[in-house]
């Protein structure tokens, strides 16, 4: 079975470098670019000829599926440039396409936090689909939190696909901006309404999912700054809509 990996980039030159190396063992790497201004294109370069930009960004999920249709193989590895297959997962994905009994996998994602494994949080195991026979699936065209839609049975693997979501404070506050200038403009297109009290509301509630019921509390300092980011992440997604609302309102 031929495998791709693919990965949609933008300005990843820092952490691409690490994802690529880890998959030199599939048979095809296809690099889509969003027209990055760094080292990105150098660095994926290095590791494969099959790199392409398209710049006319209309969200991940959009994006993704471009990249999907320039793939070539028999199963899609789809992967984020700041995430890595490590040996015992690329081992166990080898072994699976020898004898596949499903038309896509579910792989437990570890992710880190400024440097830590979160282990509660909500964030462990979190099972991504990731791997699948391609023609069997694509992706949703959300502009953020984009899923992978298959059609057929769904496995799981075991071992776990390497994360390392923040590595500083700009990066976990940039992403919330991003994030919920994103997440609003899809609640208002859903015709979606919010006002101050929701805001505060919903990021009062998300901040005890994450830091209580969601044993946050567990992951020391790093569980308390990630449920403080989850929670203004959803604070502010529901002010900025509060605002759209009232822009477009009469």
């Amino acid at each position: 079975m031929k495998l791709s990996v693919v990965l949609i980039t933008l300005n990843e030159a820092e952490r691409l470098r690490s994802t690529l190396e880890a998959v030199v063992w599939a048979d095809e790497i296809v690099v889509l670019d969003a027209g990055s201004t760094d080292a990105t294109l150098e660095v994926a370069r290095r590791f494969t000829d099959k790199v392409v930009v398209d710049a006319d960004w209309q969200g991940f999920g959009v994006q993704k599926n471009r990249a999907l249709a320039l793939a070539t193989g028999d199963w899609v590895l789809s992967l984020d440039a700041d995430e890595v297959v490590p040996p015992a997962l690329a081992q166990e994905i080898r072994l699976t396409l020898q004898n596949p009994d499903a038309e896509a996998y579910a792989i437990p994602r570890l992710s880190s936090f400024l440097g830590r494994d979160m282990r509660h949080s909500g964030w462990w195991p979190d099972e991504v689909v990731r791997l699948f026979r391609r023609g069997t699936a694509q992706f949703s065209a959300d502009l953020v939190h984009e899923r992978l839609m298959v059609e057929g049975e769904v496995g799981r693997l075991q071992q776990p696909l390497h994360h390392a979501s923040f590595s500083s404070l700009e990066q976990v506050l940039d992403k919330v901006n991003r994030y919920s200038s994103a997440g609003a403009e899809r609640l208002a297109a859903q015709g979606r309404k919010a006002s101050l009290g929701t805001a505060i509301g919903r990021g009062l509630w998300t901040f005890f999912r994450t830091y209580v019921l969601k044993a946050g509390f567990l992951d020391g300092r790093e569980g308390f700054m990630l449920a403080v980011s989850n929670a203004q992440g959803v604070y502010y997604r529901y002010l900025k809509l509060m605002l759209l609302n009232e822009k477009a309102s009469p």
